[in-house]
C-alpha cells in the first residue's frame, strides 16, 4: 500500500512518459501497470502526462492496470469514481487542473474526466503473491511500496515485473530504491537522475 499525491516526483513521470512514448508509437494497444496505485492521485498524474504526450487518438490505445492490497476495499471505489477534494487538488497546474477535471456533485470536490477515468482497471492485488495482474506491459511503475520489503521480496517482485514486461519494456521505482545488483543483467538504467531502467533482451 502506498500513499501519494498529485504530482508528486513529476520530474520523474515526465522522464519515464519521454522514453515510453517513442518506444510505443505505432501500437494499438498500450498496456501500463502501476502497482501500488494507493488512492490514485500518482496514477492520475500518469495519465494526464501520458494524455499531455500522446495526443488525443494515441491515448485512446492506452490501458493502465492499477493494482494495491487495498486491505480495507476502499482504493479501488476511489480510483475509479476519480473524486477527490480541493485540498488534494492544490498541487496541479492551474491549466491541467481546468483540462482534466470537473466539479463533482459535492461542493468541494472534483472529477477526473472521462477520457482518462476510463483507461484505468483497478485489481485488489498483493504484489508478495508473485503474480502480475497481466502481461505484455510497456511500462511498470512501482513506487513508495518496495520500501517496505525485504531485500529478497524486492528481489523477487521485480523479477516478477521483468517477466511481465515486454521485450524493451521499462521500469520505473522510486528515487530511494535502486535495482538490486541480483537483477542488473535483466536491466539497464537509461538516465543517471532517476530510478528508470529498461528490460534487456
Amino acid at each position: 500500500m502506498a500513499f501519494t499525491f498529485f504530482f508528486r516526483d513529476i520530474h520523474t513521470i515526465e522522464l519515464m512518459v519521454s522514453y515510453v512514448v517513442p518506444f510505443v508509437s505505432g501500437r494499438s494497444v498500450v498496456r501500463i501497470w502501476d502497482a501500488g496505485c494507493a488512492m490514485g492521485p500518482e496514477l492520475y498524474t500518469i495519465a494526464i502526462a501520458f494524455a499531455e504526450k500522446m495526443g488525443y487518438f494515441a491515448f485512446k490505445g492506452l490501458k493502465i492496470d492499477a493494482s494495491d492490497l487495498d486491505e480495507n476495499d476502499t482504493f479501488g471505489k476511489i480510483v475509479m469514481n476519480g473524486i477527490y477534494s480541493s485540498d488534494e487538488l492544490a498541487r496541479i497546474p492551474r491549466d491541467i487542473f481546468e483540462k482534466y477535471f470537473q466539479p463533482a456533485d459535492a461542493d468541494g470536490f472534483h472529477k477526473i474526466i472521462d477520457p482518462l477515468r476510463n483507461r484505468i482497471n483497478f485489481y485488489k492485488h498483493d504484489l508478495l503473491s508473485l503474480k502480475p495482474v497481466g502481461s505484455e506491459y510497456a511500462l511498470v511503475i512501482c513506487k513508495n511500496v518496495l520500501l517496505h520489503f525485504t531485500h529478497q521480496e524486492r528481489v523477487n517482485v521485480i523479477r516478477m515485473f521483468h517477466d511481465s514486461l515486454c521485450s524493451g519494456g521499462y521500469l520505473v521505482m522510486e528515487q530511494t530504491q535502486p535495482l538490486p545488483s541480483e537483477l542488473e543483467s535483466c536491466f539497464e538504467k537509461v538516465v543517471t537522475d532517476a530510478q528508470l531502467y529498461k528490460k534487456r533482451s
